[in-house]
């Protein structure tokens, strides 16, 4: 048995898109560690567009924009493993169709769909779930590295990810009144993934945020999947209703010494002299 025990314990990963997807690391991982991971994708094309990917892995169709979907992704589950043992949501979307708009702008209609999907599908499939879900069960959710940075590009989906850690602990709360099943969310900084690739000037801010690491290296999906089978295991037992940040030191280091040069003493445009070159000529 290993350190995690997560041997023949079934688990439900939410989110799946590709394989640069959080998702995808986290099944992956869990599988090497001898778990039974079965997928739920948004749609039949998603799930067209990944059947190469997974195989012949159990993978079901639940538009959480749709509660009859989520009803019948439960009684899936039921009839397919009988009990699940965990459950990853790694479900977000926010419409950038239109670029960048500043915050004040945001549209209701995307304000609220964004929410939805993004965060209150979370209380929706847990409840849906509950019946199939183990008594010791974790369920894991992807959240943001820091909610006290206002990155511009990121927008209106900041505020919907603050919600979704407080659901998170209003989920571990409610759960308890009768089970010991836990909800936590680990929130990672700035990732390389298809998902992120959607979001304005979304490049930048991934390599700015890599230099803001301690190691002068970007995180990598592996480490938060790595962070997210954790949460899953029996090991991580005495943490309920927590958010675990994984960013390599990112929002510790807002004084880098490199930073700090390259803000107050940028270096000059190639081919263009000095305040000095020029009072020497």
């Amino acid at each position: 048995m290993s350190f995690l025990g997560l041997e023949g314990k079934n688990i439900l990963v939410m989110g799946l898109a590709n394989r640069k997807s959080v998702a995808w690391a986290v099944a992956r991982t869990l599988e090497e560690e001898g778990a039974n991971v079965i997928f739920s994708v948004r749609s039949q094309a998603r799930l067209e567009s990944v059947r190469r990917l997974v195989g012949d892995r159990r993978v079901f169709v639940c538009d959480v924009e749709k509660p009859g979907e989520i009803a019948a992704l439960a009684d899936s589950v039921r009839e397919t493993v009988g009990t699940l043992h965990g459950l990853v949501h790694s479900i977000a979307f926010a419409n950038y169709s239109e670029g960048f708009r500043p915050f004040h702008e945001t549209r209701r209609e995307d304000f609220l769909q964004a929410v939805q999907i993004s965060c209150f599908s979370l209380v929706e499939v847990a409840r849906a779930l509950k019946p199939v879900l183990d008594p010791r069960a974790s369920v894991v959710t992807i959240g943001i590295s820091s909610l006290l940075v206002t990155a511009e590009n990121y927008g209106y989906m900041s505020p919907i990810k603050a919600a979704l850690e407080s659901t998170v602990r209003q989920l571990a709360k409610s759960f308890s009144a009768d089970s010991e099943i836990r909800f936590n969310a680990v929130c990672p900084g700035l990732l390389k993934t298809s998902a992120s690739a959607g979001i304005p000037g979304y490049i930048e801010s991934y390599l700015y945020a890599e230099k803001m690491t301690f190691r002068k290296r970007a995180l990598t999906t592996q480490e938060v999947a790595n962070a997210v089978v954790f949460m899953l295991s029996e090991r991580s037992s005495g943490m309920n209703g927590a958010s675990v940040i994984i960013d390599a030191g990112l929002g510790q280091n807002y004084f880098d010494k490199e930073l700090i040069r390259l803000a107050m003493r940028p270096e000059p445009e190639p081919g263009a002299g000095t305040a000095d070159d020029h009072a020497d000529a």
